[in-house]
């Protein structure tokens, strides 16, 4: 049994005013909407659609430049909203910087015949993104493109979802959560399983030069070290040699044969001792005595040193191999390791490679150790994964059989009383790379393990079948309908938008689609694009497009039409003509019966 359709919200927001220039075969016009059901008729090609065009540019949908009315520079969309002071779309607008007037945002958006696109609110310039998400909040635009996508399975699952709100999105959240970081480490766990090989051989090169830096243990400032002495080595006898002459003219032939005149030492006392002499015949010579002396010391001192030194001087060709050898060995590890790295010396180098090649090496040997514990991580997320999936599945059989009654209902009272739709979910097993769920292994994606397919059965004793095979034109019109008018109930906005969701209906059918709308524009504001005269005799508001011909020129507008203006509008599009006797007389019984149905609604 059906259950009752849940109740629409009436919320105060609302559109007042939306004007159009520029937008395809539309020149000016300025469209004053009415809370209830307004209807927008017109001639084809006079520009209907151009309005739902509008609407969702100026709610931020895609820029075509292409819209731009031949020979206008820009195209323009501006729109009047009514926002509830307290509510989240007033909010999101003094977040970008705009302001109210009176509860009264104005929205624009322009875009020029080159393709750019700009985008305000509330008289400050904003991205057109902050529209959009005003829109998910403000209106929902239904046009005849939602029935060929209401076809996808995938459409059909969102749908559905959305029909079940908590009950589904509160496991399908955790069920996300869940694949996401199952897909990550499943990617990581497979790179470094697939270059475990790779891995395990730069692990040994890395260990086989740190085993040689270890055997050789170079230290630092051990290379200019090891020159120094090797060149000392070298000329052990040339430097033995040098000193020797040096302390001999210094000291060592005075002491050798006693004769004072002959070394420097000797020398510079006996200039000493003549200046002593004299000195006291002239202070000034107080000084250079002075300085004599200290150069007769520092003599001595410089004689001792290279006595000491000459004496430390020793050939050691057995030495000097070893430093040699040592040299060579360091230059090989530095050909080896050493990078050129600015600041540091070669052994220096050898010694940062060693520090990056010990860190690079207890990386890798830890790779094992994640491995197992990615490994580990994984069994946990598949099994997080099973148990939210198991969830998932039942909170959308549950919704599923509420939601299929709900639009059986509609459908009821679209003129399709003996239809109905069910609504499957349904898995399907896989061999391999599954998720084990209720002892069956099931192909998982992002959205869970199920599929979720529409059926109707267009009358009873008819078998259910999907949506691509079992429904016309007409009745997919009226299914995705009711399915809109459902979901509706569920997620509420102020505003509907409908573009022709009417096609390939006619007769009864239209009508009931026609008192379907006067009864959702009860709770909410509704704009139907239409060309049944059945569906606009039920408007509150009736908009025509028209168009005039100025030559080449074609130039809409939109005007709000009275009693009399209704009743020839419908005339037109019972019968192609407004002076039709026969049409006006069906028209005034099409309003006269809608009027009397919306005075029953009412009460």
């Amino acid at each position: 049994m059906a259950t009752k359709r849940k109740p629409v919200i009436v919320a105060p927001d609302g559109l007042l005013e939306m004007r159009i220039q520029g937008l395809g075969v539309i020149d000016d016009a300025v469209l004053e909407l009415a809370p209830g059901l307004t209807v927008v008729t017109g001639e084809t090609g006079a520009g209907k659609t151009m309005v739902v065009t509008g609407l969702g540019l100026l709610f931020g949908g895609r820029a075509d430049p292409g819209a731009v009315r031949p020979g206008a520079a820009t195209a323009s969309v501006e729109g009047r909203l009514r926002v509830e002071p307290d509510g989240a779309v007033a909010a999101r607008a003094a977040d970008a910087g705009a302001e109210l007037d009176d509860d009264v945002l104005l929205v624009a958006r322009t875009v020029s015949a080159t393709g750019r696109s700009r985008a305000f609110l509330g008289g400050r310039g904003v991205p057109a993104g902050v529209l959009a998400e005003l829109a998910e909040s403000c209106v929902a635009v239904h046009g005849q493109s939602d029935q060929s996508r209401l076809l996808q399975p995938a459409r059909q699952r969102e749908a559905l979802d959305r029909y079940a709100g908590a009950a589904v999105t509160g496991p399908l959240d955790a069920y996300r959560s869940a694949y996401d970081e199952e897909r990550e480490v499943r990617t990581e766990l497979a790179e470094l399983t697939r270059r475990a090989r790779d891995r395990a051989q730069e692990a040994d090169l890395l260990r086989f030069g740190l085993g040689e830096l270890e055997a050789a243990d170079p230290q630092p400032g051990e290379t200019a070290a090891l020159l120094v002495e090797e060149e000392r080595l070298g000329h052990a006898d040339g430097l033995r040699a040098a000193t020797s002459l040096a302390h001999d003219a210094l000291l060592g032939v005075a002491e050798a044969t006693g004769d004072e005149g002959r070394d420097a030492t000797a020398l510079v006392a006996a200039a000493r001792s003549a200046l002593e002499q004299v000195h006291v015949a002239d202070p000034a010579l107080a000084d250079l005595v002075a300085r004599l002396k200290e150069v007769g010391y520092l003599l001595a001192d410089i004689g001792a040193d290279l006595a000491s030194y000459a004496a430390s001087i020793e050939t050691d060709p057995a030495r000097l191999g070893v430093v040699q050898e040592r040299r060579a060995e360091l230059t090989r590890l530095v050909r080896k390791y050493g990078d050129d790295v600015e600041g540091l010396d070669d052994v220096a180098a050898v010694l940062a490679w060693g520090q990056r090649a010990a860190a690079r090496l207890t990386a890798l040997e830890g790779d094992d150790d994640r491995i197992g514990l990615l490994a580990a991580r994984r069994d946990e997320l598949v099994a997080e994964l099973a148990r939210t999936a198991g969830q998932l599945s039942a909170a959308r059989v549950v919704a599923a059989e509420r939601f299929a009654a709900e639009v059986s209902a509609e459908l009821a009272a679209l003129a399709m009383a003996s239809a109905a739709v069910e609504v499957a979910v349904t898995q399907h097993e896989v061999d391999v790379d599954g998720l084990a769920v209720d002892g069956r292994t099931l192909a998982f994606g992002p959205h869970g393990v199920d599929d979720v397919e529409m059926l109707l059965r267009p009358h009873a004793g008819a078998p259910a079948r999907s949506l691509q095979k079992g429904a016309s034109g007409g009745e997919l019109s009226r299914v995705m309908l009711a399915v809109e008018v459902v979901l509706v109930g569920t997620d509420p906005v102020p505003t509907l938008v409908f573009d022709e969701v009417d096609a390939g209906v006619g007769g009864k059918a239209a009508v009931e689609v026609g008192r379907r709308l006067a009864a959702l524009a009860r709770g909410a504001q509704v704009v139907v694009v239409t060309h049944l005269p059945q569906v606009a005799a039920f408007a509150d508001q009736h908009l025509v497009v028209r168009k005039a011909e100025d030559g080449a020129v074609t130039r809409s507008g939109v005007v709000a039409l009275d009693e009399a203006g209704r009743l020839r509008e419908l005339s037109r599009m019972l019968a192609g003509q407004e002076e039709s006797a026969t049409a006006e007389a069906h028209a005034r019984e099409l309003l006269a019966a809608a009027q009397g149905e919306r005075a029953a609604g009412a009460r």
